[in-house]
């Protein structure tokens, strides 16, 4: 046994290296189940993965859509908005055009109703003018002819005469008040 310790001791071994006998049964075993992985395991890794993959770009396709959707529905959506607005606004419009129509057909009827009451005040003036005239003709008429026949003396019975007389005097009268003013216009 000295003879192999002596010969061991005189080759000098690497610990990296191992012996060639080992790396061989070593590289064979590891082809062999290599080989046995490659065959059985490798094509069940790569259905797997496959099947990954495919998922995946399913998904992602699926993704695609619904964002190309979602950019849709987020485009009808600001149309409709917008075609919201354009009728608030349009409605808007056509309630400022229907206030100031209203507006001024309020304005017209109360100016009408105005004119209808200044022209009714006016007859009514003139209406009551002229009856003050003739209640004023009647009540100096009378009033003249009492005077006439306590000055004179005697009664002027003769209605018609005192009614042409009256209605002369009272004519004349009007006849140089109206020139008075007329004059006074210029």
């Amino acid at each position: 046994m000295n003879a192999l310790v002596t010969m061991a001791a005189e080759v000098p071994e690497n610990p990296l290296i191992p012996p060639i006998p080992e790396l061989v049964i070593g590289l064979i075993a590891f082809f062999i189940v290599f080989g046995i992985l490659a065959k059985k395991l490798l094509p069940n890794i790569n259905k797997v993965l496959d099947e990954r993959r495919k998922q995946i770009e399913g998904r992602m396709e699926e993704a695609e859509s619904l964002q190309a959707e979602a950019q849709q529905v987020l485009a009808d959506y600001r149309s409709q908005l917008a075609d919201a607005r354009h009728e608030a606004a349009r409605l808007r419009q056509e309630a400022q055009e229907q206030g100031a129509t209203l507006i001024a057909e309020m304005r017209a009827e109360g100016q009408r109703q105005r004119e209808e009451l200044i022209a009714a005040g006016h007859a009514q003036i003139e209406a009551d003018r002229k009856a003050a005239a003739q209640a004023l003709r009647r009540d100096v008429g009378t009033l003249a002819v009492e005077l006439s026949g306590k000055i004179v003396g005697e009664s002027l019975e003769d209605v018609s005469r005192q009614s042409r007389t009256v209605d002369r005097f009272l004519d004349e009268l009007e006849a140089k008040t109206d020139a008075t003013k007329a004059e006074a216009g210029r």
